[in-house]
């Protein structure tokens, strides 16, 4: 069993940065303070690497399909940024997502998962909501993944994904115990959908749920121009976890990190001892067994 390690999740602020210096800059100064205060691991939300649509200018910026084919040139840069801040730092970072060009010409809205080795791998988000599927022309991922770290098995839940049971459920059934769930949502409904499906997801699989949003406004894009949470750690309301499973919830909006020490052997605690065996009860469920492959990525 792995030791307990500190988690960070971004309230990650979409703000107008027009040159990849200005991007750096930024990403290190969040990075670093993380580590300073001794996180682990950062968490940044969906869609937060949009803030590179803006270095194409305003007009391409504002363009949904233009925004995101002019994107792409500058990924790879964004990656490799991002690699050697989890190298440097010793720190698992799961960056913003971004979407991504597939050789066929599709796009897929994905989150890529950096290992203190440099090391990385990536996750699709697989459930669409209409703007990305009807606006946008985000295609669907298909395939889940579950990254084996030196702090334990992870999944990851991008948004809408996480408000799927048997969406997360593959990821637990492949062994994670903590679920991160990186969020972009434009208005408060939206918002706690995330947050109940995070507290559903945590309950039902004995599990921690983590999420992490993008806040504030970007008069400059049509795909972020407004952004609203608050990040958390949930857990099940039972044995070792607070009585209503809030663990740790940010202030709404407010463009900051918020911090939790993540104990994974609690989830083994709570699936023996807990007043109920929910994660156990699953499989006596109707239609318990219709569920997808998730694989296993070692990420070290």
């Amino acid at each position: 069993m792995s030791a307990p390690f500190r988690l960070a999740l971004a309230q990650y602020p979409i703000e107008e940065i027009e040159t990849f210096a200005a991007y750096e800059a930024k990403l290190t100064r969040w990075v670093w303070g993380m580590a300073q205060m001794g996180c682990e691991m950062l968490v940044f939300p969906e869609y937060g690497a949009m803030e590179l649509a803006r270095l194409a200018g305003r007009e391409i910026a504002g363009d949904l399909t233009r925004s995101i084919a002019a994107m792409q040139s500058v990924l790879p840069e964004a990656e490799a940024l991002h690699a050697a801040l989890a190298q440097k730092h010793g720190m698992y970072i799961l960056g913003g997502s971004a979407p991504v060009a597939q050789r066929d010409g599709s796009y897929r809205n994905t989150a890529r998962f950096y290992a203190p080795s440099g090391a990385s791998d990536i996750q699709h988000k697989i459930m669409m909501t209409r703007f990305e599927s009807e606006r946008w022309g985000i295609s669907p991922g298909t395939q889940q993944r579950v990254f084996d770290t030196a702090h334990g098995k992870i999944g990851v839940a991008i948004c809408f994904d996480v408000e799927f049971p048997l969406v997360v459920r593959a990821l637990v059934e492949a062994g994670a115990e903590l679920i991160l769930a990186p969020s972009c949502t434009d208005h408060a409904k939206g918002h706690w959908r995330v947050q109940r499906g995070a507290q559903a997801r945590a309950l039902e699989n004995q599990c921690f749920v983590a999420t992490a949003p993008t806040v504030g406004t970007a008069d400059w894009s049509e795909a972020v121009d407004v952004n609203v949470g608050f990040a958390g750690v949930y857990g099940p309301p039972d044995h070792g976890f607070p009585d209503d499973g809030v663990i740790v919830q940010g202030p709404l909006n407010a463009p900051l990190c918020v911090r939790s020490e993540i104990d994974l052997s609690l989830v083994g605690a709570v699936r023996t001892e807990g007043k109920v065996f929910t994660h156990a009860s699953w499989s006596k469920q109707p239609g318990a067994s219709l569920l997808p492959k998730s694989d296993i990525v070692v990420l070290r």
